[in-house]
């Protein structure tokens, strides 16, 4: 995740690419949607993979389908967001949504991904094993 939170994490540092729903958007759209604005590439084409839903620590239920495709991480451009930096400084900041991709197994993925979506990696090996 980027971020000034996040920076210089790594591992349980890692998430999905995700985001709120608008109003009349369906989730696989919003899906589609936040990946487009969180990596800067349109998701690739094919069908979704279902992978369920989690709520995390803060509350958030996240919905997360999988995708078989190719993305080269190197032509990740992220989007940004704005935010109060140093907290009671008055001034606002621009941070990226996310400050590295890559490709990692599922092992790997599994130290790197915050807990609360490590249940998507389970489901995703329990699927593909299937």
């Amino acid at each position: 995740m980027g971020g000034p939170f996040w920076a210089r994490k790594d591992e349980r540092a890692w998430s999905i690419p995700k985001g709120e729903y608008e109003p009349d958007e369906a989730p696989e759209a919003a899906a589609r949607r936040e990946f487009q604005e969180e990596l800067g590439l349109p998701p690739p084409p094919g069908d979704l993979l279902p992978l369920g839903s989690v709520q995390q620590t803060g509350g958030k239920v996240v919905t997360v389908w999988a995708l078989a495709g190719d993305l080269d991480p190197r032509q990740v451009t992220p989007g940004t967001f704005e935010m109060e930096w140093p907290r009671g400084s008055g001034r606002l900041q621009t941070f990226p949504e996310i400050d590295r991709v890559a490709w990692l197994d599922l092992a790997q993925a599994r130290t790197k991904i915050v807990a609360k979506q490590e249940i998507f990696l389970d489901r995703l090996e329990e699927r593909l094993r299937g």
